[in-house]
Order: C-alpha cells, then structure tokens, then sequence
C-alpha cells in the first residue's frame, strides 16, 4: 500500500480514524507511532498527508493535510472483450496500476456468455480491485467499469459517444503501435481495443476500423490477455513519453 485512501466522508474536522484493512497495515507493516506520516489521498480528489495524532487498540487517527491534485497527462479508456474471470480480476488492477481511466467490458463473439455472471463482476469485488491498484500506482482516480452485454449496440450506440483517438490491437493486421497516430498532447485521449485471445471476428474488426480505429499487430506471437493489456499500456505509455510536447 504505496498510498492510504480514505473516502471523503471519513474526514471530519481535517482527521480520520481508520480500522480494519487499513489500520492493520499502518500497524503490522509500516508500524507508525504517533507522529509519524504516511501518504495519504481522497478518492476522486487531492493527495498530501496524514499524521499519526492517535493509536487506540486496532484504530488509527490522523491529521490529514491535503494539498495536490493528481496528474493525469495521458486518458486511456480501455475497450475489452470480457475475458475468463481470473484474467479480469489481474487486468482491473494492473491496468489501474497502469493508469487506465475507464474499463468498457464487451460481449464479443468469442465471449462466452457465462463469463458475465462471474462474481468477479460483483460492484464490491471490481471496486476492491480498483482500489488496490490505486494504492499501488499512487493515485486517486477511482475507473469507471461499465459492463456491454452486445457488441452491436455498444459500436453504434456507444462508441460513437468515446472521446479519443481510437486504436485497436488485432492479429495479424499490419503495422505496429509505433505508427499509431499517439501525438503526446498533454491530456491527450485514447481508446484501446483489446479482443479475446483468438482475436476480434473480421466482422468486429472491421466496425471499429470503420468508427475510425487504427489498427496494429503486436507481432507474431499470440499472448494471453492479461499479459497483452499490460504490455500495450506499458507501450503506449513509453510511446506518449517519446512523442510528449
């Protein structure tokens, strides 16, 4: 835990007291004495500190300071075909961890339709994922996940709705991520299409060509989802950093 959140409506009077998950591990891990800090951000809103004013048993009270806004130099907004449920549980938080700012979860072709009754899809479960990626990565924007049960309404209805430069990775297709139109525009926005591991249908393939999606190939080797997501963000993130203005 890189960074302690608390929700806005656990401060009162500039402190909070904190039990459970989180005042174990100030305790048992980072074992904090009063007067020590530890960093501290409001879900949705700024980061600073929070110094340590009172230990009582198993809760922790702090003096909370806060004093920055997050910085958010690069929008990605990920496109997925819904994948096996232990993959989704890995992808949530790592792609957090990564910076994604908005998760669409699509029923494509190759999806089997019992993945999107996985308790993995429970509002508590995906918000306790989010949440530990946001510890990790140091950050205070809480994803939006929004589940599409059909790919055609989501490509005419929806999409079309999507700000961003979309780009679409797919076996096979030619070209790679490098000459993807990524400018590194401050705030600049992205929507990344990722499909199952046999790949969007040429049916599928060819709508998201057709809203304007640039297509690109990760090469040869067919990867797992998980670890396919991780090196695109990775890459579009070093991509941005390269071409930054």
């Amino acid at each position: 835990m890189n960074l302690l959140l608390l929700d806005s409506s656990e401060i009162d009077g500039g402190e909070a007291i904190l039990a459970g998950r989180r005042a174990e591990h100030l305790l048992r891990v980072l074992k904090v004495a009063v007067r020590d800090t530890v960093r501290v951000g409001v879900i949705g809103g700024k980061m600073g500190s929070g110094r340590v004013v009172a230990i009582a048993g198993e809760t922790v009270r702090l003096a909370v300071a806060l004093e920055r806004e997050p910085v958010c130099d690069l929008h990605i907004e990920l496109i997925l075909a819904l994948p096996r449920p232990i993959m989704l549980q890995r992808i949530l938080k790592q792609a957090t961890v990564l910076g994604v700012r908005r998760f669409h979860l699509l029923r494509s072709r190759r999806v089997e339709k019992s993945f999107f009754h996985s308790p993995v899809l429970a509002p508590d479960k995906i918000r306790a994922l989010l949440l530990e990626g946001m510890e990790q990565a140091m950050d205070t924007w809480l994803p939006e996940v929004t589940l599409h049960h059909q790919f055609k309404p989501f490509v005419e209805d929806v999409l079309p709705t999507l700000d961003g430069q979309g780009l679409i990775a797919h076996p096979g297709v030619e070209g790679t991520l490098a000459g993807c139109p990524v400018s590194g525009e401050p705030g600049q926005r992205l929507l990344l299409a990722v499909g199952p591991e046999g790949g969007w249908s040429d049916y599928e393939l060819d709508r998201f060509l057709d809203c304007g999606f640039s297509g690109f190939s990760m090469g040869r080797r067919i990867l797992h989802v998980d670890t396919a997501v991780v090196g695109l963000l990775a890459q579009l993130q070093l991509l941005y950093d390269l071409r930054k203005r």
